[in-house]
């Protein structure tokens, strides 16, 4: 959650949508300063999205290569997902991707981390989940692989080294970042988590 501003600092004044699409939309909003005077904020509106660490008991992790057209090529990343399953709580999003992707379930759940991913333009936020004690599951029903999954690769990795590759500038996506460091900094003890239904 974020913390809320002082009652009656920064009141929104008017909302415009300026764009609606299938995943996304984008608004202008004229937000009251506390200094006095408004302004103009344009904010894209996103449902959130999941991301798993699931690690296996040789301490690997699973990752995957998928091309990303706005980056114009591929990253490495953590099974995820948009939560965009109307009321699924975002643990169960998790549970259904790490399955839908890479056909796996697990035995253990913790949160990790929740984040916003670029407060600054939008309000989407990732909850990133540690998956412990995998099992190979079938794809879920009804499940069709399409479009970038087709070509998606599947590689299991030591969390060390992928840790390493984060710093190399291997890996990049901000969810695969924020969760092999946050993974490997709980497993070196010390950290509390929040609760898993926190997300």
């Amino acid at each position: 959650m974020s913390e809320p501003a002082a009652e009656g600092d920064y009141r929104l004044l008017a909302s415009e949508t300026v764009y609606d699409g299938r995943v996304i939309s984008l608004v202008r909003d004229t937000v009251a300063m506390p200094g006095g005077g408004d302004s103009v904020r344009e904010v894209v509106r996103h449902p959130g999205a999941v991301a798993v660490v699931a690690l296996d008991e040789g301490d690997t992790v699973v990752l995957l290569r998928q091309y990303r057209h706005p980056v114009g090529g591929y990253l490495w990343e953590l099974p995820a997902g948009l939560r965009d399953a109307d009321g699924e709580p975002p643990l169960e999003t998790a549970k259904r991707e790490l399955a839908e992707e890479v056909l796996l379930a697990a035995e253990r759940w913790s949160l990790l981390v929740a984040y916003f991913s670029s407060p600054g333009f939008c309000d989407e936020r990732i909850s990133v989940y540690l998956a412990e004690g995998l099992s190979a599951v079938d794809r879920p029903d009804g499940f069709t692989v399409e479009h970038e999954e087709l070509d998606m690769t599947i590689d299991r990795v030591p969390l060390a080294e992928a840790v390493q590759r984060v710093f190399a500038g291997g890996i990049r996506n901000p969810a695969a970042v924020v969760g092999l460091l946050a993974a490997a900094r709980y497993r070196a003890g010390g950290i509390e988590l929040p609760p898993v239904d926190a997300g």
